[in-house]
C-alpha cells in the first residue's frame, strides 16, 4: 500500500484481485469503485512473478493491416497466444479451478479430469503443475498430434477418443471424462462447457482488458464460438458498458450453434464432421447465453485454414486455425460495417498447435485447401519425396524390386549423372509377357525414352501436353538442380480438388 497527493487530495492505493480507491471528499464521506484500467497497468508493469500463473491475461491488442485492407472499419487483433499456454483457454483454466478449490470440489494432491481439444488441457496443466495437482484428459482423434505432444510435455495423462460418434456415446471424449471422474479418487471433473466459472473469467478479464485497449472505443467483438465462456463472458461485460456493442460468433459447417442462435432449435441434422479446430459444437453448452450475442455465421473449413496462412504471411502473427476462421467471417460481414467501427477479433491460440496441419503444404494439398496454379505448387504441396533412379547396367530385376518396394510405375533411367531414359511399369509388363528371361537384361537393353522436363513456371493446366500413354510422369528441376518426378496420379488428384 502507498499514498500520495494528486491536485489537493490524498489517495491510498492498494492491489488486490481488483484495485479500490478511497477518496476522501471534503463531507469525509468515502466512495470506494473499481478501476479495471489501474488494475491492467499495474499487472502489465510488474517484472517479476513469483510463478506462471501470474504471467496470465493482459495480452496485446494488435492492429491487422493487409488481411483486411479493403474493409472499410478499422481492425484489431486481441492476440491471446501471449498467455503462457499459448491460448486464451488459460484464463478460464485457471478459474475455474481456483472456484473449484473456493467451493471444496477438488483437494490437495486431487486429479483434474476434463474433455479438451487441448488448449484448456494446456492451462489446466499449467495451473496443476503449481498448485499440486494430477491431470488426465480425455480428447479426439480429430485434435493435431502437436496438441496431444504438449499435453504429455507438460505431465498430463491423454486418452484419445473416436470424434465421429454421438456426445453420450460412451466412447465420446465427453462420457470417458465423466467416466474417469466417477473411477479416480479425489478427482474433479471440470466440464467447461457447463461450468459457469467459464464464462465469468472473460467477464473478470477479456471484457475490461479491452474495453480500456480501445479506450471504450469498440463496437465489434468477433470470436470462434465454441464453449461459449469466451464470446458470453466478454459480451456481457463490454454490453453492461455500451449495449451498442456487437457481438459476432463464428461458427462452422458440421455445427448447430448457428442454427440454434436463429431459430432455437437443436438441429442434429446440421451436425457432421468438419476439419476446424476448436470451435463449433454438437451440443449446446451452458454457457450460452442467447441475448449476449448479436449474429452467427459459418466459415468453411478451408477459408479458415487459408486465411489463418496469409495471417501468419502478412501480418507476422503466427496464430491457429481459429484465428483464420474469425478474418475470414468478418470479411463475409464486411458489408455490415463503415468507417467509424473499431472491431475486435479474438485470436485464441498458436500457429504450433497445427504445424502438421494447416501450416504442413502436403495436409493442405490432400484436403483441396491450396489453390495450386503451377508446377512449383504443386511440388511444394507434395513435399520432399526421394526421386529414385536406376543406372543403365542394373538388370531389370533390380528395376522391378524398386517398383515394388516404392510403390512406384517409372523410374528414370541414369548414366554417369545424366538422365538417358525411363523404364515403365507397363513398359517392362509388355516385354516380360513376351519373355520372362528379360528380367535378367541389363536396363540398356528395355529403356524407353527419358521422360519429359518441364518448367517450375509451367502451368498446371498444360502438363495435359506432356501426360500421355507414352509418358505416365514427367521430372522438373527446382533451383538447386535437384529433380522431382510428378506422375499421372498426383497431377489428376491436384486437379480433382482444385
Amino acid at each position: 500500500m502507498y499514498s500520495e497527493d494528486i491536485d489537493g487530495q490524498h489517495y491510498q492505493k492498494q492491489q488486490t484481485h481488483c484495485v479500490e480507491i478511497h477518496i476522501r471528499c471534503n463531507a469525509f464521506q468515502t466512495i470506494n469503485y473499481f478501476c479495471a484500467k489501474f488494475l491492467i497497468h499495474m499487472n502489465a508493469s510488474k517484472r517479476v512473478y513469483d510463478n506462471i500463473l501470474q504471467t496470465i491475461g493482459n495480452t496485446p491488442l494488435i492492429k491487422l493491416n493487409k488481411v483486411v485492407s479493403d474493409l472499410p472499419c478499422t481492425v484489431y487483433a486481441k492476440v491471446d497466444f501471449f498467455n503462457p499456454g499459448n491460448s486464451i483457454k488459460d484464463r478460464m483454466a485457471l478459474k475455474m479451478l481456483e472456484v473449484a478449490e473456493q467451493e471444496g470440489k477438488i483437494k490437495p494432491g486431487g486429479t483434474i479430469i476434463e474433455g479438451t481439444s487441448g488448449n484448456t488441457g494446456m492451462g489446466l496443466a499449467l495451473a496443476a503443475i503449481i498448485k499440486g495437482y494430477k491431470c488426465v484428459f480425455a480428447t479426439t482423434d480429430k485434435q493435431s498430434k502437436e496438441k496431444v505432444d504438449i499435453l504429455k510435455a507438460v505431465g498430463a495423462e491423454v486418452i484419445v477418443c473416436p470424434t465421429n460418434v454421438e456426445p453420450e456415446d460412451p466412447r465420446s471424449y465427453y462420457q470417458v471424462a465423466r467416466r474417469l471422474q466417477r473411477e479416480i479418487p479425489n478427482s474433479w471433473y471440470v466440464n467447461q462447457y457447463d461450468n459457469l466459472a467459464n464464462r465469468q473469467a472473460h467477464y473478470e478479464q477479456t471484457g475490461p482488458e479491452i474495453w480500456e485497449q480501445t479506450e471504450g472505443k469498440i463496437t465489434h467483438l468477433v470470436v470462434a464460438a465454441g464453449t461459449g465462456g469466451t464470446i458470453v463472458g466478454t459480451s456481457m461485460y463490454l454490453k453492461e458498458k455500451n449495449p451498442n456493442v456487437q457481438a459476432w460468433a463464428i461458427d462452422t459447417y458440421g455445427s448447430l450453434l448457428k442454427k440454434w442462435f436463429e431459430t432455437g432449435e437443436l438441429d442434429m441434422g446440421e451436425v457432421y464432421p468438419y476439419i476446424s479446430e476448436g470451435f463449433g459444437e454438437d451440443f449446446l453448452p451452458q454457457n450460452y447465453i442467447r441475448e449476449t450475442i448479436d449474429l452467427f455465421e459459418k466459415v468453411t473449413d478451408k477459408d479458415g485454414a487459408v486465411m489463418a496462412r496469409r495471417i501468419a504471411k502478412e501480418e507476422g502473427i503466427f496464430a491457429g486455425y481459429s484465428a483464420g476462421s474469425v478474418v475470414a467471417g468478418l470479411r463475409q460481414l464486411k458489408d455490415k460495417l463503415k468507417p467509424t467501427d473499431v472491431v475486435v477479433v479474438i485470436f485464441h491460440d498458436h500457429g504450433s498447435r497445427y504445424i502438421g496441419k494447416i501450416y504442413n503444404d502436403e495436409w493442405m494439398l490432400d484436403r483441396g485447401f491450396l489453390d495450386v496454379e503451377t508446377v512449383k505448387d504443386l511440388i511444394g504441396g507434395l513435399g520432399r519425396r526421394r526421386l529414385v533412379t536406376i543406372d543403365e547396367d542394373a538388370k531389370v530385376s533390380d528395376a522391378l524390386g524398386l517398383m515394388k518396394k516404392y510403390d512406384i510405375e517409372q523410374i528414370p533411367v541414369m548414366k554417369s549423372g545424366e538422365m538417358t531414359g525411363a523404364v515403365t511399369q507397363s513398359g517392362l509388363f509388355k516385354k516380360l509377357i513376351e519373355n520372362a528371361d528379360v528380367r535378367d537384361n541389363s536396363i540398356a537393353d528395355v529403356k524407353e525414352g527419358a521422360l519429359p522436363v518441364v518448367e517450375m513456371t509451367l502451368a498446371l493446366e498444360k502438363l495435359s501436353y506432356y501426360i500421355n500413354k507414352e509418358n505416365g510422369a514427367v521430372l522438373t528441376k527446382d533451383d538447386s538442380g535437384e529433380y522431382h518426378i510428378l506422375t499421372k496420379y498426383d497431377i489428376l488428384n491436384a486437379l480433382s480438388k482444385g
